[in-house]
């Protein structure tokens, strides 16, 4: 699904030039669990903006389902991500003055769904990610951890292909963060490629490949056995 060959990103000011991703290679393969792990500065979020289409590289090739899109326009990264890409960050950004039903909607209505496919679709998933008791809550009248599964319920309403996660427990405590944990490896056993930055060795675990980033380069890739749920 993903082939990254080479891939650089420099960031510059008036005179300060930073490599963040220096000569960056990697594959993920459809129906992956790939944890990126790292010290903080070393590239995680940067690589991770570049697989979501967020941001584009300054060097090397990304291909992306067998197309490159290392410099497409903004116009075609954005299309691929709304009907490929689901996200889910550690701040949950959710929008306080929509109700949880009203958040989770939001990527069918920029993908021009009709009003009907999108009620369906959201009570779905809402009863898939048992949140559908709280359809009406506002975000601020939820738990983080309810809060991080309605972000969770946004993220894959659309179906998509790929899940980027990044930091998905960072603002929960254990318990709540176990469960969003579980949430993401109970999608990827339904076939959803998930790629996560995340600091936590415990997270860590539960993916199928650990990529070690570190001044900006791979340094190790650890195949494991991930926790089962």
């Amino acid at each position: 699904m993903i082939k990254i060959e080479n891939l650089e990103k420099i960031y510059r000011t008036d005179e300060v030039q930073t490599k963040a991703l220096n000569n960056v290679s990697l594959a993920v393969n459809e129906g992956e669990f790939v944890a990126i792990m790292g010290p903080s500065g070393c590239g995680k979020s940067t690589l991770l903006n570049i697989i979501g289409l967020l941001d584009e590289p300054d060097g090397g090739s990304f291909r992306f389902g067998g197309t490159e899109v290392a410099h497409v326009s903004e116009r075609q990264r954005s299309k691929l991500r709304k009907e490929h890409i689901g996200f889910v960050f550690q701040s949950f950004n959710l929008i306080d003055e929509l109700t949880v039903a009203e958040n989770v909607e939001l990527p069918l209505i920029y993908l021009g769904m009709g009003a009907a496919e999108r009620k369906q679709r959201v009570e779905q998933v809402l009863e898939k990610m048992k949140i559908m008791h709280r359809r009406n809550y506002f975000p601020q009248q939820l738990s983080g951890g309810q809060q991080q599964r309605v972000a969770v319920a946004r993220a894959v309403v659309n179906n998509p292909k790929l899940i980027l996660a990044d930091e998905p427990t960072g603002n929960l405590d254990s318990r709540n963060g176990n469960e969003v944990m579980e949430l993401l490896t109970e999608l990827n056993e339904a076939g959803t490629t998930i790629v996560m930055v995340t600091h936590s060795e415990h997270d860590a675990r539960y993916a199928h490949r650990v990529i070690r980033l570190l001044d900006g380069e791979v340094v190790l890739e650890n195949v494991q056995q991930p926790f089962t749920v």
